[in-house]
């Protein structure tokens, strides 16, 4: 982030574009590509990961940390749910709610908790 702040900082305020070539014009794919992505794969010993998995990723996440859909497609500038949806597809999100759902449906059907206080009381004494 420090290094993000000063190259902003550099850019000035009318600047339309974060990255550009050392021309100042818009990167090319090929060419950051080569000489940016995979350099930066090598440099932490990544492979195979493509520069849209940050997008996804980044998205998986938010939805992780608790971004309702309407603020996942802020985030994403997408107009349809269906877009947003795309990038919903955590199983481990899925294995937590249905932990959850084990836990409240326990909690509901445990019979002390449908008692009367009287019988919670018994229920008390009778343990002691």
């Amino acid at each position: 982030m420090p290094e993000l702040r000063v190259h902003l900082a550099a850019l000035g305020q009318f600047a339309t574009l974060v990255f550009t070539s050392p021309q100042g014009t818009p990167l090319r794919h090929s060419n950051f590509y080569r000489h940016a992505w995979m350099p930066a794969l090598a440099a932490v010993g990544l492979s195979g990961v493509h520069f849209h998995d940050l997008r996804g990723t980044g998205n998986q996440l938010s939805a992780e940390a608790g971004a309702n859909l309407r603020e996942l497609m802020e985030r994403m500038g997408h107009d349809s749910t269906r877009a947003a949806l795309i990038y919903l597809h955590s199983s481990e999100r899925q294995r937590a709610i249905a932990d959850q759902i084990g836990k409240n449906a326990t909690t509901a059907l445990d019979p002390k908790r449908n008692q009367s206080g009287t019988y919670v009381a018994r229920d008390r004494m009778e343990e002691s």
